[in-house]
């Protein structure tokens, strides 16, 4: 007993180190005895690509996918920038949508001014978060003075539902459509946007900062042909889009502050869908969206099918007049297949 007493006063008094190091050695022996391996392995229960509990449970498929396992990737059979003509644009991208492979790529993450190209984005934010039946008011910002900027005509106090407004968002590109959509959705413009850019980093979207709803030009307004793809894809999903994309033609009838009807009447700003340019043979330009300002110069993103019918997105970003635009997109549609 005596002992066991001398012993206690002898760590706790005089030698607070050696009971530390003690404690340490003590700790690490007893671990030591156990070794842990973490190798990787596809089939392993703590694999990031696979969902199983510990005890051999299997959790759904068993195997979780990765982030990137439905998205286009570069591959070595991508294209070089040089096996399509794109020399008059500044950046470009075409993308197997089914077999999830980049076909074809020039500078596909250089962030550039979109444009109207925005607006894939606006609508398809405006899809996640709003039925088509609902009704938009116009406010006193629909009033856009900037030269050049394409409107629909709306004055404040005027109402439209929201397919309507789309319709004008993504067929005539009408800028006081997008800030209507934008107040709706968002609040105001900057919450819209904060919407945008949230959306955007869900889909995987890092190159692109949004901070209008519209397009037209603002300093950090910026995307990349890659971001464009990721955004357009899944605008896709929604059946609404990619009917009014292809729609070549489109009327109705909306309502002012008083209650009475305004015939509004659009067409299709794309040039495959005019029949000025004709795509390559076995490819069907389903429909898209264009976008030109002089900073952005013109820009143009598509949806095609291949003669089974199989989709294909195609980007253009930068080119310099928009006779180059549509004469390049059918050189890089050439490429499917």
């Amino acid at each position: 007993m005596e002992r066991n007493v001398q012993m206690i006063r002898f760590f706790s008094g005089k030698r607070p180190r050696i009971l530390c190091l003690l404690l340490i050695t003590v700790l690490m022996t007893g671990c030591a005895s156990q070794q842990i391996s973490q190798q990787f392995t596809l089939d392993s229960s703590v694999s990031a690509f696979t969902l199983s509990s510990p005890g051999g449970v299997d959790l759904g498929e068993g195997r979780a996918q990765a982030f990137a396992h439905d998205l286009c990737l570069r591959d070595d059979a991508t294209l070089s920038s040089n096996s399509v003509d794109l020399s008059q644009a500044l950046s470009g991208i075409l993308c197997d949508v089914n077999k999830h492979r980049v076909i074809y790529a020039k500078d596909e993450n250089m962030q550039l001014p979109p444009a109207s190209l925005t607006k894939v984005m606006t609508a398809l934010v405006a899809l996640d978060n709003c039925t088509l039946d609902e009704t938009l008011t116009a406010s006193e910002n629909v009033k856009i003075n900037e030269s050049g900027a394409t409107l629909c005509g709306l004055e404040p106090g005027d109402t439209m539902t929201m397919d309507q407004a789309l319709h004008a968002l993504l067929m005539q590109s009408a800028n006081d459509a997008a800030i209507m959509i934008a107040e709706h959705v968002g609040g105001s413009v900057e919450g819209f946007a904060q919407m945008m850019n949230d959306k955007a980093k869900s889909l995987g979207a890092t190159g692109c900062n949004f901070v209008n709803p519209h397009g037209l030009t603002a300093d950090g307004h910026l995307v990349t042909a890659y971001d464009m793809y990721l955004i357009f894809a899944a605008a896709m999903q929604y059946e609404t889009f990619t009917s009014i994309i292809h729609m070549d033609h489109y009327d109705t009838v909306y309502h002012d502050a008083q209650g009475n009807g305004k015939s509004y009447e659009t067409a299709t700003t794309n040039l495959f869908l005019k029949g000025d340019y004709q795509s390559p043979e076995g490819i069907t330009v389903v429909g898209g969206k264009t976008g030109t300002t002089t900073a952005a110069r013109n820009c143009l993103v598509l949806l095609s099918r291949d003669s089974a019918g199989n989709p294909y997105v195609a980007v253009i970003l930068g080119a310099s007049e928009r006779q180059y635009l549509y004469q390049e997109m059918v050189s890089l549609l050439g490429k499917i297949g």
